[in-house]
């Protein structure tokens, strides 16, 4: 048989070694593996081992003693990144984004025309699509007459935008003398007619025009515009406080573009 003794490690002058245990201590001694052979160690006082624990080995001759279970290593954190260096930005900020416009164009037509004379006259056109008439024909024993259009809800569509231009849409009819005479509007309160006088506020020069003649795109102040869009106004009118000039303009029934008013608007979002 051979002998295999002569291959084994040499443990001797070794000092201290590590090994692992293969047992738990029982009388004083545990089994433990050390550079790939098992011995027998015995385990000093007070010395605490598990199975597959490291420990600390000291060999005295031929004998093993098992002194110690070493810690395990401490964890240690890595430390904190370096904070990264920021240029600072020396020039002037941008300016602020500019606001987005929106733009449009609103078209009214009327929701009535009508004339008032001491009531809404209906003698001929129907009381809503009535010739909108101002003063009083020469030698007429019935009251001065006022003409009106009334716009509805349609203006309110647009609240809160800004007006940038209002437009309307007249034709003179025959009435009165033939050459150019000027209509004087007024601002009306009411967006419908109302069952009795119209409300007549504001007052501005309207179109100078002669029988037949038609203005398609007379400008209005932006303001009376603005006050249909925030609803503190409704409509439009002719009016003068005397007979003259008597004018006779164009209603609904009469044209279908009488008092069309247009409005151009922006509106910041």
């Amino acid at each position: 048989m051979a002998d295999w003794a002569d291959t084994r490690i040499s443990l001797a002058g070794q000092g201290t070694l590590v090994g692992k245990a293969l047992t738990a201590p029982s009388g004083g001694a545990c089994r433990a593996r050390v550079s790939g052979i098992e011995v027998t160690a015995r385990v000093v006082d007070g010395v605490s081992i598990a199975v597959n624990d490291s420990i600390l080995l000291l060999r005295c001759g031929s004998v093993y003693y098992a002194i110690a279970v070493p810690p395990a290593a401490p964890s240690v954190e890595p430390p904190p990144p370096d904070p990264e260096e920021v240029e600072e930005d020396e020039s002037d900020p941008p300016p602020p984004p500019k606001p987005t416009v929106r733009t449009g164009t609103l078209t009214c037509v009327p929701v009535a025309t009508a004339t008032y004379r001491s009531g809404w006259r209906s003698d001929g056109n129907p009381t809503s699509s009535f010739d909108t008439y101002q003063g009083r024909y020469s030698g007429s024993s019935f009251g001065r007459m006022t003409g009106c259009a009334f716009y509805g809800s349609k203006p309110r569509s647009i609240t809160g935008a800004t007006v940038t231009r209002a437009t309307v849409k007249f034709r003179r009819l025959p009435g009165g003398d033939f050459a150019a005479r000027t209509a004087t509007l007024r601002l009306v309160s009411q967006s419908t007619r109302p069952a009795g006088a119209p409300t007549l506020n504001e007052s501005t020069g309207g179109p100078s025009l002669a029988v037949n003649a038609t203005a398609s795109s007379f400008v209005i102040p932006d303001s009376w515009a603005q006050a249909m869009v925030d609803g503190t106004r409704g409509g439009l009118a002719i009016h003068v406080d005397s007979d003259n000039p008597y004018i006779r303009l164009a209603g609904r029934n009469s044209w279908s573009a009488a008092w069309t008013l247009t409005i151009s608007w922006r509106r910041s979002l």
